[in-house]
């Protein structure tokens, strides 16, 4: 009776062939294991973390066109040409002891001045009024300022387009009451043709310059990349003046148009290699 049971244990236990083998294959199994598992974590670090960072894991291509290499240049052109518009401001400044006063006097004079330029051929929407003004005058002679008169002032804006009658409204306008000659300018009616002239100059320029630069720097110009462009077109102004309506000219009011400069500036940049 006690042997059945050291038979039985004996069933159970594994062979001693088993035994050694499990020894051996134990340790090698496992070591494969934790290398798979260290390649699978690796690749995913691959995969991921370029992901993660924000930054797509891509590859350089080779034969990508590099980046395009400029040059920057200025350029400008200047038409100048004879004017064909005059800009006259007239205007009538009186002081009388009341504001009505003032007004009213003001009024009788300017429009006197209007019918006159009228009378010379400028059209009623070329007379546009830039100034209206009341002011108080005082006399700053006693201890006290006392006021003794209300200024009003009224001025027009006279557009001229046959500058041959600019000396005329000038001196009529005069006669007929102005007080004020605040000034006069000269400009091209439509200087889109002039600008259009002075436009292929600059960029005859900008290009004049970008060859010779390259030029200079063994390379060549490729193509144009941008252009951005400012435009000037000068005024010829004189001055303003104060008279006295009564002691109206008797020469004629000589005028010199001179010139209008019209002016384009370029920025240039080019493609070069």
């Amino acid at each position: 009776m006690n042997d059945k049971p050291s038979n039985a244990k004996l069933k159970n236990d594994p062979a001693p062939g088993a035994v050694e083998a499990s020894r051996h294959a134990g340790p090698v199994t496992l070591g494969r294991a934790i290398a798979v598992t260290a390649a699978a974590s690796l690749l995913l670090g691959i995969i991921v973390g370029p992901i993660i960072s924000g930054h797509p894991a891509l590859a350089v291509d080779p034969t990508s066109p590099a980046t395009e290499h400029t040059v920057t240049v200025s350029g400008s052109g200047e038409v100048s040409v004879a004017p064909d518009v005059a800009d006259v401001t007239v205007g009538v400044s009186i002081t009388k002891p009341t504001v009505a006063e003032a007004q009213s006097a003001a009024a009788t004079s300017m429009a006197s001045v209007i019918a006159a330029l009228k009378k010379d051929g400028v059209d009623t929407k070329d007379i546009v009024t830039v100034n209206l003004s009341l002011s108080p005058v005082y006399d700053y002679n006693s201890s006290v300022p006392r006021l003794v008169g209300q200024q009003y002032t009224n001025t027009v804006r006279v557009t001229v387009r046959d500058l041959g009658r600019v000396a005329a409204v000038v001196d009529d306008s005069v006669a007929a009451g102005a007080t004020t000659i605040q000034g006069i300018s000269f400009r091209l009616n439509d200087p889109k043709s002039v600008q259009g002239q002075a436009r292929q100059l600059a960029m005859n320029d900008a290009l004049a310059k970008a060859t010779a630069l390259t030029a200079a720097a063994n390379v060549s110009i490729k193509g144009v990349a941008s252009i951005s462009e400012t435009s000037t077109t000068p005024i010829t102004y004189s001055g303003g003046a104060t008279m006295d309506s009564k002691a109206a000219a008797q020469v004629a009011t000589p005028i010199q148009t001179g010139t209008t400069d019209v002016v384009i500036s370029v920025s240039v940049t080019y493609v070069i290699g």
